[in-house]
């Protein structure tokens, strides 16, 4: 059958368009057309794996090093040495376990608010070494002695010519260069990339009607 058209004279009236061509307002970060996942479980895996071998490791050195203990490896390359840090990582600012308390509890919270806008494998492995690191030491400062928020980190890891430190320690350097190499390379926590000052896949087409 043929459908029936308008009286002569009467307005065509059309349907609204699927999309908007216009192209008005912020596009959605896109991966292949499609909005990109959050990457939250990526974080919140390479955090727990760095936490938990942090804290394995303290309870086993704890248990097997007393204070003044050294165990050598690989022609004195690597040393094994229990040392009790009040201070950040690699010993530095030592005698402010408390200010340092409290700014690992401040950067767990910046990360977990940027967490909300994570939609990047990379910086999922950064965020995720960060939170984990920042949480390995924070656990000691908060259960160990001498005193709650006060609690000195559990170091054992000993290199020539370099400070002791631990794996949370490890963790926080490798988040912090990985960061750094991320942020060089233009790549955004919400997956876009930043090119000449505007983010890719979220400006305005040009020339739109």
């Amino acid at each position: 059958m043929t459908p029936a058209r308008p009286p002569a004279g009467a307005p065509e009236t059309r349907g609204a368009p699927l999309s908007d061509e216009r192209g008005d307002g912020p596009t959605p970060p896109e991966d292949g057309g499609r909005v990109r996942p959050r990457r939250i479980g990526v974080l919140v895996a390479v955090a727990a794996a760095a936490l938990a071998a942090d804290i394995v490791s303290k309870i086993v050195v704890v248990a097997t090093l007393t204070d003044g203990d050294t165990v050598r490896m690989l022609g004195g390359l690597l040393t094994l040495r229990q040392t009790r840090n009040s201070g950040a990582a690699f010993s530095i600012g030592t005698g402010y376990t408390f200010i340092f308390t409290i700014i690992a509890l401040g950067v767990v919270v910046a990360i977990v608010r940027t967490a909300r806008n994570l939609r990047s494998v990379p910086w999922a492995l950064c965020l995720g070494l960060l939170l984990g690191g920042a949480l390995g030491n924070l656990v000691d400062r908060v259960l160990r002695a001498p005193g709650l928020f006060k609690g000195h980190v559990v170091d054992w890891i000993e290199l020539p010519h370099w400070p002791v430190f631990n794996l949370a320690d490890s963790a926080i350097c490798c988040g912090g260069v990985l960061a750094v190499l991320l942020a060089a390379r233009g790549l955004q926590v919400d997956g876009t990339r930043v090119s000449d000052g505007k983010r890719d896949g979220s400006d305005e087409k040009e020339g739109a009607a």
